[in-house]
């Protein structure tokens, strides 16, 4: 015969899966009556009478993507520049191409922050903030629009 392990750990009773599910039966854990023991409650729901619910106070969108928030540029500190050799065009393709950044930055796009030292003289065609192009002008850089 065999010896096996002793199981320690118990599994999860589900919720409302009848006497299958480990909790028992008739209301299966849910409490009585009222809306939380009966089906679920849309994300959205917020009562019955809501004058100016969230929804309404948001700007009409319509179509797919309606709840999704704008994607942000993904941010590049002027440490990171040091990887690249000196005289090089910064734009998307040569961060890229040195894995500072991934192919993905594309879509959203990416724009340097000033953080850190530059000693290197650069062009800079991408979007740069204001303290990042002090830096980079002190090093002898230029930015291209």
């Amino acid at each position: 015969m065999t010896q096996l392990p002793k199981v320690v750990t118990k599994r999860k009773k589900r919720l409302g899966r009848g006497y299958g599910g480990g909790k028992g039966g008739h209301t299966v854990g849910r409490g009585q009556k009222g809306q939380k023991s009966r089906r679920n409650i849309g994300v959205l729901f917020e009562g019955t009478k809501m004058k100016k619910s969230f929804i309404k106070r948001l700007p009409l969108r319509r179509g797919k993507g309606k709840f999704k928030g704008k994607d942000k540029p993904i941010i590049v500190k002027t440490r990171y520049l040091d990887i690249l050799p000196s005289g090089t065009t910064v734009n998307l393709e040569s961060l890229i191409k040195n894995g500072i950044v991934e192919k993905q930055a594309g879509k959203v796009g990416v724009k340097i922050l000033g953080d850190g030292e530059i000693k290197k003289k650069f062009n800079i065609t991408i979007p740069i903030s204001k303290s990042a192009a002090k830096l980079v002008e002190k090093a002898g850089g230029k930015i291209v629009k």
